[in-house]
């Protein structure tokens, strides 16, 4: 099959996947995952070879980059203790543990491949977890503490993935030199993500200044910088994760004050697009490299896959409850000001264990040789039980979460919901409202008074319903006049700074304002 074919038919497929897990309320990557596994045992498919080199490059940036952007920094900052905790901790926990009972159970994998395995399949994803809690009532901070282990633990796990992989083609290892190196790189590569984003906010500037940006440049830029920030730190041999982490989290909290509303709005759609694809890219491709491997020896290998599954899940567990009580125990006044949480709430935490597409590209970007010629040792085995772990936590977790969150009844924190909505939408639009009363002075003329007055029935108008009937879309008329349009955008810049100060005080998320950003954003660009 040609590799035109090839890709004509992928694309194909991750549509039809697309409406399929649109049809069932899945989450997309537990339906990539079924699939990639179906196409293994399809007849006349070819196996496919794919180039570890290109799998980091294609696939790790993008992933990395799109993360840290939507980080919300406050809640991120907010609960850092348990973050660091899950995403350092657990993620070292979970290597070693993994190490460990790898080594006794696959034939020849040897300790140094036996922590790559580990190291591969420690981090969680939070992808099909957070898609679930999209659907119910489930508290902030479980979201926000999820989402930011999910940032974190790629950076450590793959760092630690990085030394082992080292220690399997140096014959080598020392832990000590290790823990030095992960301070230096890791060091580095933030440093490295500072300079980045920096340096693409001033570029945007400039070109904005010199009237040469538009939301088509504008984009284009931000699709390169993962790729700035993760070459510029391997070409330092400094944390290449960890620099477009922070370039991502960077440039995604500056990007309301460097970027226009059109920008904003056309990144939104080619992030999401582009995200998808990549992993139907990567879960597919599976399917078809396991084609190439033995069969028996696939399933001698399958109890020792789905006794590490279980070990991961247990690992997880069992490390929640003591890290959550412990801390609080030594601490009266962590106790005071944080209580220990609902018991739900940990158990909530402790089975969104889903391993997804980071884990499985760093198992298909092993190498297939070493230096020296010899194949790496047990790879097959490495990418076969990274599968199964991958198919154990995301599907069968991941199904499970639905019902479990059901019944948990976890209920909603009161800066999130539809009611908190309301207010902040109403809150921007009165500042819209005192915005516009100041403009009235401006006025010169009865038709540019007609004008302000429109508007601000406009926006009262708007306020009314929200309070009488909930939300409602935008309906702002095209501008009649160049007074009509400074009236509309300053009204509008009005609601972005009360939002803006909103989300600076950590008095809302960051996916509420970016919802009532979006929804400026399409106010503003219907004025043009």
């Amino acid at each position: 099959m040609s590799e035109p074919v090839m890709l004509v038919l992928g694309l194909a497929l991750a549509v039809a996947l697309g409406i399929v897990s649109k049809r069932l309320a899945l989450p997309y990557p537990i339906v990539f995952m079924v699939a990639g596994t179906v196409l293994a045992f399809v007849p006349g498919l070819p196996p496919v070879r794919i180039n570890p080199d290109w799998i980091f490059l294609s696939v790790l940036p993008p992933l990395l980059f799109a993360g840290g952007w939507s980080t919300d920094l406050t809640l991120f900052q907010a609960n850092l203790r348990p973050i660091l905790v899950l995403a350092i901790g657990l993620v070292i926990a979970s290597t070693v543990a993994v190490a460990v009972l790898a080594e006794r159970l696959v034939p020849g994998l040897g300790w140094a491949s036996a922590f790559v395995l580990g190291a591969i399949v420690s981090p969680p994803d939070a992808v099909a977890a957070i898609a679930t809690f999209e659907r119910f009532q489930v508290p902030r901070r479980i979201v926000a503490v999820l989402e930011g282990e999910g940032l974190v633990n790629d950076a450590t796990s793959l760092v630690l993935y990085g030394f082992a992989v080292a220690a399997v083609v140096a014959g080598g290892f020392s832990p000590l030199q290790a823990a030095g190196s992960f301070v230096l790189v890791a060091t580095g590569g933030i440093l490295v993500g500072i300079v980045i984003e920096l340096g693409i906010e001033r570029l945007t500037r400039a070109l904005n200044t010199h009237d040469l940006a538009d939301s088509l440049i504008d984009n284009l830029i931000i699709i390169a910088t993962p790729y700035a920030a993760y070459l510029s730190a391997q070409a330092l041999h400094v944390s290449a994760v960890l620099a477009t982490v922070v370039a991502g989290i960077r440039l995604g909290r500056r990007s309301p004050v460097v970027y226009s509303p059109e920008t904003r709005l056309v990144a939104t759609s080619v992030w999401t697009t582009w995200i998808y694809i990549i992993n139907a890219y990567v879960f597919l491709v599976l399917g078809l490299q396991l084609r190439s491997f033995e069969g028996h020896h696939l399933l001698a290998l399958l109890p020792a896959a789905l006794a590490i599954s279980a070990l991961l899940i247990v690992v997880r567990l069992a490390w929640i409850v003591p890290t959550a009580w412990l801390p609080r125990a030594l601490s009266r006044r962590l106790r005071e000001h944080d209580p220990l949480p609902p018991w739900s709430w940990l158990f909530v935490i402790g089975w969104t264990g889903m391993r997804g597409i980071v884990s499985l590209a760093a198992a298909l970007a092993l190498p297939y040789v070493m230096r020296d010629g010899a194949p790496f040792p047990g790879r097959d085995a490495i990418v076969f039980i990274t599968f199964v772990v991958i198919f154990v936590t995301l599907v069968g977790q991941g199904l499970s979460l639905i019902p479990l969150v059901k019944w948990l009844k976890l209920g909603r924190d009161e800066n999130d919901g539809e009611e908190r909505e309301i207010e902040v939408r109403i809150a921007a639009l009165e500042a819209g409202v005192r915005e516009i009363a100041d403009l009235s002075a401006q006025a010169q003329d009865d038709e540019e008074r007609r004008i302000v007055e429109r508007l601000r029935g406009e926006y009262v108008h708007r306020i009314d319903h929200l309070r009488g009937h909930g939300i409602r879309g935008r309906t702002e008329e095209t501008a009649e006049s160049e007074f009509d349009h400074h009236a509309q955008s300053e009204a509008l810049r009005a609601e972005r700074r009360e939002i803006a100060r909103l989300r600076s005080r950590g008095e809302i998320p960051d996916d509420l304002f970016r919802r009532i950003q979006y929804d400026l954003d399409l106010a503003e660009a219907r004025m043009f």
